[in-house]
Formats: structure tokens, sequence, C-alpha cells
């Protein structure tokens, strides 16, 4: 499995460890929009990957907009996280479109059905008219979580269709007011829940480098 992994460096920690964060692609894979929503959360302050989900199907390519695909899996996302020199230790996941399903993956293995073992917090956003996932089947996802007692933010935006992240071609259903304040929920989950260490200041001078 190919990975894009994008992570903070801080002038005079170099033994700095930041959280991990899975960015789960929609399905053309990491496309150009998922690319600019990881960076953005890495500029946070997170190491982030972002998997190739069909690599046993396809290449690992940005796929055209017009062909589907398949999801895989999550272990060697965290693994490979758990792994990484800069990283804590203590790992979130996010997606979009097929990305939500995965990044939800990362916290049980089978969907609703074991929706009680959830031990972590999760925040899910749905376009209200989002037809991928229908009014009830929405319902069914909250009801059940919150019968499980899971800590849940839901939120469902009115009058949104799918795919109201993505900022390019071919939807044209791009709202960047609703995809900001999205991207605050995600990282008010992530802030409160997650902490990076900076470790020790290693005392050397900032180079400033000449560049344009």
């Amino acid at each position: 499995m190919r990975f894009f992994v994008l992570h903070p460096v801080i002038p005079n920690y170099p033994n700095a460890k930041f959280p991990g964060v899975i960015v789960y692609s929609e399905i053309y894979q990491v496309t150009g929009p998922v690319a600019r929503f990881a960076r953005d959360i890495a500029g946070q302050g997170y190491v982030v990957v972002a998997p190739s989900s069909y690599h046993n199907f396809v290449a690992w390519e940005p796929l055209p907009y017009d062909i589907k695909g398949t999801d895989d899996d999550n272990r060697l996302a965290i693994e490979y996280l758990l792994g990484f020199r800069a990283c804590t230790g203590k790992i979130g996941a996010t997606g979009m479109c097929l990305g939500g399903h995965l990044a939800f993956r990362a916290a049980l293995d089978k969907r609703l059905a074991r929706s009680g073992e959830i031990a972590g917090e999760l925040v899910m956003v749905f376009g209200d008219n989002d037809n991928h996932v229908p009014l009830e089947g929405r319902d069914l996802i909250r009801s059940t979580l919150r019968g499980h007692g899971v800590t849940l933010t839901f939120i469902e935006i009115i009058e949104e269709q799918h795919a109201f992240i993505r900022d390019e071609f071919p939807k044209d259903r791009y709202n960047p007011a609703i995809t900001k304040a999205c991207f605050e929920w995600l990282l008010e989950l992530f802030h409160r829940r997650f902490a990076m260490d900076l470790g020790d200041n290693d005392g050397k001078a900032v180079e400033i480098e000449d560049v344009c």
C-alpha cells in the first residue's frame, strides 16, 4: 500500500513528536482535494498519512472521476503511524465520501455491528440532501451509536448534497464556508483529544533562507 506522508518540521525541535492522523480519500483515491485537505491538517501539527485505498486493484494514481472502486483496510496505516519516529502514538482518522466510511472502520471492524466497542470520540458530518446516505440511513447510524453510548457529535448540513467539500470538478457542489466550519469541528476534536510533544530545544540558530 502506498502512503502519502506529510508532517510538520519545527526549527530547533528535531525530536518533536506529533499525533498521527489517517486521511482516507474519496472513492477516486488521493486526488487534489484530498491532498490539500491532508496538507492543511498536517500544518496544524499532525503527522498525516493518506493511503491509496485501492492498492490491491489499481495503481496508486488518482482515479478519473468516472470510475468506481472499493475500500481496503486500516491496519497498515495505523501500524505505519505507530512506527513513525515523529508520531506520539496517538492516532485519529478522518475522511470524505468513501473515506468517511474507512475512518469509521478505523474504530471497529464491522460498521454498526460492533459500534458499542468504540472507545474514542466521533464527529460525523452529512449533507442533508446527500442521497448516498439518505435520512433513514443517517437516523440508523445516529440512533445506533447513541444507543451504544458512543461519544458523538452528529451534524447534518441543511441543503448540502454529496461532495460539498470537494473543491474541484466535476460536481460543482463545493461550499467553502461550510468546508471551513467542518474543518474547525475536526480541529477542535483533534486538538482537544491529542497533544504534540516538542521535546527539548536544540539551541541552534535558525537559518534564514534566501528564497522566493
